[in-house]
């Protein structure tokens, strides 16, 4: 969905032409929100709503947010390649970006199927030395896909009444890494109606961290 913040680009990928769009905040961009969407097998494209909070949310905090379609979505060529591919064509949106904002920090974020790329690029940038700066996964796919672990100051939000990914897969692949998962009450996979409530947690959580680190 385009705004007059929106830019609409193409990209080559690991499998053909990739399509793209970025939202600008408003002033100089303080950093970099790439935007993972669902499945693409199961209707998932960069236009899903929760995709679409997730890059408003980061824009709010003065990032640009990039998303792309993954593979054999809207103008994208290729096919689902059951997130392997999918991982590498974010990783080449990371280094695009990279490029063109060399000196900004870079975070991930991802719904649902979306989550497990990210879980999966953030363990490449760093096993390369270079990890993301933050991630932020809602819907997070445990139990559906072999996520990699995450950073302890990973935001997870979840909804009570997935019934596509339980709350308890998600506190069962949490525990071992002693990461806090924010529970929307009410809430569905798709967080009708609670869109809000991802903003609201992504924005407190975010400025906190700037907080404390200014505090220390």
């Amino acid at each position: 969905m385009l705004n007059k913040n929106s830019e609409k680009f193409t990209l080559a990928g690991g499998a053909g032409q990739m399509e793209g769009l970025l939202d600008w905040p408003a002033g100089t961009p303080r950093g970099i929100a790439l935007v993972a969407h669902p499945h693409p097998l199961y209707g998932g494209t960069m236009d899903n709503k929760v995709a679409q909070t997730l890059a408003r949310t980061f824009v709010a905090l003065g990032y640009v947010a990039a998303r792309i379609n993954f593979r054999g979505v809207g103008a994208s060529e290729g096919v689902h390649d059951h997130g392997h591919g999918e991982t590498d064509d974010m990783e080449i949106l990371y280094h695009h970006m990279r490029e063109r904002f060399p000196d900004l920090p870079v975070a991930l974020s991802g719904f649902s199927f979306g989550t497990f790329v990210q879980s999966k690029l953030q363990e490449r940038l760093s096993a390369a030395g270079t990890p993301a700066e933050r991630l932020v996964l809602v819907g997070t796919a445990a139990g559906k896909w072999q996520l990699a672990d995450v950073p302890a100051d990973t935001i997870l939000i979840h909804g009570e009444h997935d019934d596509t990914i339980t709350l308890q897969a998600v506190l069962d692949w949490a525990r071992p890494q002693d990461i806090p998962v924010i529970v929307i009450p009410g809430a569905d996979h798709f967080f009708h109606r609670k869109l809000g409530h991802i903003k609201n947690w992504v924005i407190a959580l975010w400025q906190g961290q700037k907080d404390t680190a200014e505090a220390d």
